[in-house]
Parts: C-alpha cells; structure tokens; sequence
C-alpha cells in the first residue's frame, strides 16, 4: 500500500508498520521527524523526481513525500470486542459505507476519542488504501480493522458477551439525554440508505442528533464526530 503526506507517513513509522523504503521529491527537503524516525527504525529514504511520487499517489497532494507500506492488518471481531471491553470504551461500525473520504473522517474521530477500532461488512464497503489512510491523518495505524460476512451476527455475539449496540439513525432518542452503557459498539450508516433493518431490530437503543436548521441533515462523517464526542463523555464519567 502507497501513503502519502508528511503525518500519515510519520505516523506509519510510529506505529510500526513494515515500510520498504520513504520517497521524497528531489525539489523538497525530507522532513526532519521523518529523516530522525527513518534512521532509529534502518528505513531507507530515496530522493526521486516529484512527478514519480505523484504518479503513484494518484494525486498532486503528497507534500512531496510518500511511503511504500504494508496492508493495514484486519483482526477478528473478537479481539475488537476485547479491547472494548478492557477499555470500556467504544468502537465503529460503517454499515455499507463505500466513501474513503468520509471514512478516513471517521477513523481519525474514532482514534481521536479513544475508540478500539472499526468493524465493516465484506461487501459494499470502503477499501484502506491511500485516501483512508491520508484523510484520517494516520489514524488508521493505531486502531484495529475487522471485516466480518454478516454484522448481525457478530453483533449478537458482542451482546450475549454483556456490549451495548447503539444506533445512529433518525427518529431515534435525543442522543445527547439517551442512557449509554459500555463497551458500545456505535453503528452508523450510509447516507444514501441508512442503517440496515437488521442492525436497526438489534440495537439497544436509536440515537438522533437534534437539528434546528433548515437543512436538516448531516453529512455521515459530521454526525459521526458529533455522536462520538456524546459517546467518549459518557464513557468518561462511567469509569
């Protein structure tokens, strides 16, 4: 996997990830946190052409930097849901969402509240490639990934284990007076659809964001980041 960008790559180093070697832009000077960080871990930096970096980013937005890394790691959902409970904290659940862009959104929020990780659908979801990577700023280097055929199921299996199913979705409580209990498993849709049938009959409770404006809507990633601040205060005062 290709990323790009000075903090997702440094970000990569950090976190350990197996990277071949870092590119950097002939016309640019590498930075010093990465040149510092390459040298502790033996990572090779090659200095070639701006047009190379950007013809394998795909894009003209790489700050003249790009790493060759490995594939970000899936686990199974049951080390998720160990971690939650470890941390009684939350993670994600993106039913059926397919934008790298509101994904990455998305994972950098979860990260940024302490959430454990992101559980996906095998079909008709987003891949973890570049666009993941840099819109979450790194993110998705310090949390885990689990992609299961069926949430239901192993939602059902998280609730038998004693974890909270909360719902993201319209006609729901007020979520900042609804009742959390934790770990959470935190389940947003897709804007186009919404939240599955399957996973609305499973949940614990449907949560709404209150809205005054004319507009009335959200787009997914914005909701996501306002129902994750409700969530992490919660999770705060219950430990």
């Amino acid at each position: 996997m290709l990323i790009y960008g000075k903090n997702p790559v440094i970000e990569a180093i950090r976190a350990g990830r197996p990277i071949e070697k870092v590119l950097v832009a002939h016309d640019s000077h590498p930075p010093y946190q990465v040149v510092k960080l390459c040298k502790e871990k033996g990572i090779k930096i090659q200095k070639v052409p701006r047009q190379k970096i950007e013809e394998l980013a795909n894009t003209k937005k790489t700050q003249g930097i790009l790493a060759l890394v490995s594939p970000v790691p899936l686990v199974s959902p049951y080390e998720l849901f160990k971690k939650a409970f470890e941390k009684r904290s939350f993670f994600l659940v993106l039913d059926h969402i397919t934008d790298p862009q509101n994904a990455g959104n998305l994972i950098r929020t979860c990260e940024v509240f302490g959430g454990v990780g992101v559980l996906l659908p095998k079909d008709r979801s987003f891949p973890i490639n570049q666009v993941v990577v840099k819109t979450s700023a790194g993110a998705v280097f310090h949390i885990n990934f689990s992609r299961v055929p069926s949430l239901r199921k192993v939602l059902e299996d998280f609730k038998d284990m004693g974890g909270f199913v909360v719902v993201v979705e319209r006609g729901g409580q007020d979520i900042g007076q609804a009742e959390l209990s934790f770990p959470s498993a935190l389940v947003l849709g897709s804007e186009g659809e919404g939240v599955s049938k399957s996973l609305l009959e499973l949940a614990d409770i449907v949560v709404s964001i209150p809205m005054v404006g004319k507009i009335n809507s959200l787009n997914v990633s914005s909701a996501g980041a306002i129902a994750m601040w409700e969530v992490f205060k919660r999770a705060k005062k219950s430990i």
